[in-house]
Order: structure tokens, then C-alpha cells, then sequence
């Protein structure tokens, strides 16, 4: 088993990774292996709304997120990092995972994300963390894809990867996010092993609000 940490910050060895860090050492503890994909420090362009994923089955800027995207299928569970950039995550992580979520989402690439459990762990000097929480995991939300939590929310304190070291109440919820993640994985891999399979999807519904 196999869980993807996205390092959503623009400082590739800043304080987002080394809490992404700390849950990656406390997943190996637990017998799950570990990658850690940087979005980086590149402009990403923003979906556009083109509709070439439908039919290419890839985003039409070739970039990071395709690459992330063919590492997801490969992928059990996802935990995102990001600082926290006025009160939302950075814009470079915005960009990415509008596109890879859209991008993803067409039939014969839904289940690179479908059923698997995701987590988002937010860092910030201050502020503004529980409305990224919040807007990270909506995408969760409509994927699909069980959030798995902790006894906080998934917040770290710290403008440096030295601060956070100092959050010890913040490191430790990551810790706990981590082993809760490494559960989860461990009880969908027990269900598959007992036949207990993931329920039929049903013919997408869509409805528009405005009628005449």
C-alpha cells in the first residue's frame, strides 16, 4: 500500500515538508510506503475549462499534473500539504488540483481517486488555516473519497520547518493523521480480501437550477 503526500508549497524543503515529513516517517512505521510529489516553484496555469480531458484523457497543459495524475492510479491514499497564502491555500496548489481533480474525473480515470482516503494538513505562522482545511477538502468531498481526520483539525503553527518542530501539539496530530491513515488502508485492504467490494456507480444525474 502506497500513499501520495503532495507538497503544495513553493519552497520545495520549507516547513510544509517537513511536516508532509513527519506523516510520510510515521507511515512507514506503520508498513505503508511513501512518495512525496512537489506541485513547484513553476507557474501552473488555472483549468480553462477546455474540455480536452474528455476526450484525451489528460489536461491539455502538460505539465506537473498530468505527472501527478498518472502516479495517482498507482496510488492507495493522498495526503496534500500546503501553507497557507491569505487565508486559502497557495495559488499554485489551487491551480493544481482544479485541473487534476477535473482532469481525473472523466469515466476510465475516476477511480484513480474514487474510495481512496485523503487527508489535507495545513500550515501557517498564524492564520487563516481552518478555511484551507475547509476548501481542501471539498474536493475530497465530490470525489468520493473518505477524509480522514484526527483529534485536531490538521493544522501546523511555524514560518520555518524549524518552528513547526516547536508545535508539539501540532506534529503530533499529524502523527495521529498518519496512523489513522495506515488503519483505514489496512481495513479497505481486509475488506477487499473478504470480498467486500466498493458499490456500483450509478448513471451521473445532472440537473440544471434555472428552469423556464
Amino acid at each position: 500500500m502506497k500513499v501520495l503526500l503532495i507538497n503544495g508549497s513553493p519552497h520545495r524543503n520549507g516547513s510544509t515538508a517537513r511536516v508532509l515529513e513527519e506523516a510520510a516517517a510515521t507511515l512507514l512505521e506503520c508498513g505503508i510506503e511513501t512518495e512525496t510529489f512537489w506541485v513547484g516553484a513553476k507557474p501552473l496555469a488555472g483549468c480553462i475549462g477546455c474540455g480536452t480531458c474528455a476526450t484525451k484523457g489528460k489536461c491539455v497543459f502538460d505539465d506537473t499534473v498530468n505527472e501527478f495524475v498518472e502516479k495517482a492510479q498507482y496510488a492507495d491514499g493522498f495526503i496534500f500539504g500546503t501553507p497557507v497564502h491569505y487565508a486559502a491555500m497557495s495559488g499554485a496548489l489551487k491551480s493544481f488540483m482544479d485541473r487534476a481533480f477535473y482532469s481525473s474525473s472523466c469515466a476510465h480515470k475516476a477511480k484513480y481517486f474514487r474510495f481512496k482516503p485523503a487527508a489535507s494538513v495545513i500550515v501557517a505562522r498564524r492564520g487563516g488555516t481552518t478555511a484551507t482545511y475547509d476548501e481542501i477538502n471539498k474536493y475530497f468531498g465530490i470525489s468520493q473519497m473518505p477524509i480522514i481526520s484526527t483529534r485536531y483539525w490538521n493544522m501546523v503553527h511555524g514560518a520555518s520547518a524549524q518552528d513547526v518542530e516547536q508545535d508539539e501539539e501540532g506534529m503530533q496530530s499529524v502523527r495521529m493523521l498518519a496512523k489513522n491513515m495506515a488503519y483505514y488502508l489496512k481495513c479497505i485492504e481486509a475488506g477487499k480480501n473478504n470480498g467486500i467490494l466498493p458499490p456500483e456507480q450509478e448513471k451521473t444525474v445532472f440537473t440544471n437550477f434555472v428552469r423556464k
